[in-house]
């Protein structure tokens, strides 16, 4: 990050930029960022080497193959699928890019992966053009290029593999592809995506899938520093993983199959694209998964005491019990309230404007005298009023924000008071008959 974030003790800091400190209240442009921006790294069969693809939810629906290999409808997609459901962005690394490319005399699969065994080029001689060659590449039995020319020096690179241009073009019945080969999934190429996404501020949620507690450590670890110690709000979705920390999703129904945490897909989506003033409480899940959600009122009350993500059977229906994150010991800095994914996601909306606002309207610019500070006022201000507006937050007043003169002549210091608003979860009610 070029500019300074995160939490502050002391106004010590050496880089510019903005510490903002959220905590519970002790015991008694203002436009908002749009949400359903996630992450993930996965052991993929096909894509881009080493790099972070984007990829929209209507790239997914439509150009699925080209970037990932597969059709939308393909049983390697079911895990986007499912986080597609509520995602509109993902960043997705390739874990696997340390492998070998597949090829052929001809041509080379323009990344590496076993799916690149998968492509086939047949050369044909053309019924028009004497001395011209049809040459066709096919992913399993679909055509996916076409190009009639000369020589392969003519030939052009597709969407799927490079032309070996001094090659020699004769007809040929096909020509299959081999030796791609998938890279190995280990801590380096975890700690390579991390990386990578580091500069990624727009993220709401980064889901990781994966049973090994060395990698689920790691995500921890990472998150921890780049909300605390940078700045970046984002919360991380886990499988089984008891981090106590309100940054870390813990996802705890398993599904039927191979991989037992496949549910972290839809749960990272739900958690990136739920609005500020909504809730995933008794949200239906709409994937694609059989998930195991058979557990009596104990459990689920003991789910909730371990900050656990749980969703459970309602009639036919998978709801999600509670929208909740991993955090269970609280303090005076972060109380009962920290637990709430609605909660963090108001807080860290704020944090993030406030800096962005701070960091582009005033960073370096703005005079620190009384009418650059009001006007940093007015802008935490109407930002906040919107979150009212939208019933974000209640019982705002003007008088809950001040902006004074740090330590410092280039210092300012802000104090922000707010009322997070909960959807309902409870109902008590007593029925007095006479």
């Amino acid at each position: 990050m070029a500019l300074g974030g995160g939490n502050f003790t002391l106004q010590n800091k050496v880089l510019p930029g903005s510490y903002i400190n959220v905590v519970s209240a002790k015991t008694v442009s203002s436009e908002a960022q749009e949400r359903g921006y996630t992450s993930m790294a996965l052991p993929l069969n096909w894509g881009v080497d080493d790099k972070i693809m984007t990829i929209t939810q209507e790239d997914f629906l439509k150009n699925s193959r080209n970037a990932l290999g597969y059709d939308y409808t393909a049983p390697e997609m079911k895990g986007l699928r499912d986080l597609f459901k509520n995602a509109s962005v993902l960043y997705l690394y390739k874990l696997t890019s340390g492998g070998e490319k597949a090829s052929c005399d001809i041509a080379e699969a323009l990344y590496c992966g076993t799916r690149g065994n998968d492509l086939r080029i047949t050369v044909t001689n053309n019924v028009d053009a004497s001395g011209a060659f049809d040459v066709n590449t096919y992913l399993d039995s679909a055509l996916v290029d076409t190009q009639t020319v000369a020589q392969a020096s003519e030939l052009e690179d597709n969407d799927f593999v490079s032309f070996k241009k001094d090659a020699s073009l004769t007809a040929t019945a096909g020509m299959d592809l081999s030796g791609g080969t998938n890279g190995t999934v280990d801590g380096a190429s975890h700690q390579a995506f991390l990386d990578k996404i580091e500069s990624y501020t727009d993220i709401n949620a980064i889901g990781v899938v994966s049973k090994e507690e060395t990698i689920k450590s790691l995500y921890t670890a990472f998150t921890k520093r780049l909300r605390d110690s940078v700045g970046v709000k984002f919360q991380t979705v886990i499988y089984n993983y008891n981090a106590d920390y309100e940054g870390v999703v813990n996802v705890k129904n398993s599904v039927d199959g191979e991989n037992e945490e496949a549910l972290v897909y839809w749960v990272t989506g739900a958690i990136a694209a739920c609005a500020i003033n909504k809730s995933n409480t008794n949200e239906i899940y709409d994937g694609e998964y059989e998930v195991k959600a058979d557990y009596t009122q104990t459990e689920l009350e003991q789910a909730i005491k371990a900050g656990e993500f749980v969703l459970h059977q309602v009639g036919t229906d998978i709801r999600v019990l509670s929208d909740i994150n991993s955090l269970v010991t609280v303090t005076e800095d972060k109380g009962e309230i920290f637990k709430s994914n609605q909660t963090i996601r108001v807080v860290d909306q704020i944090a993030t404007d406030i800096a962005r606002i701070f960091n582009t309207k005033y960073l370096g610019v703005t005079p620190n005298d009384a009418d650059g500070r009001t006007g940093l006022w007015n802008d935490i201000v109407n930002h906040h009023n919107n979150l009212l507006q939208i019933r974000a937050i209640e019982n705002f007043s003007s008088a809950d924000v001040t902006v004074e003169q740090g330590e410092t002549k280039k210092s300012v210091v802000v104090t922000d008071n707010i009322t997070v608003v909960n959807a309902m979860e409870q109902l008590y009610m007593t029925v007095t008959v006479s």
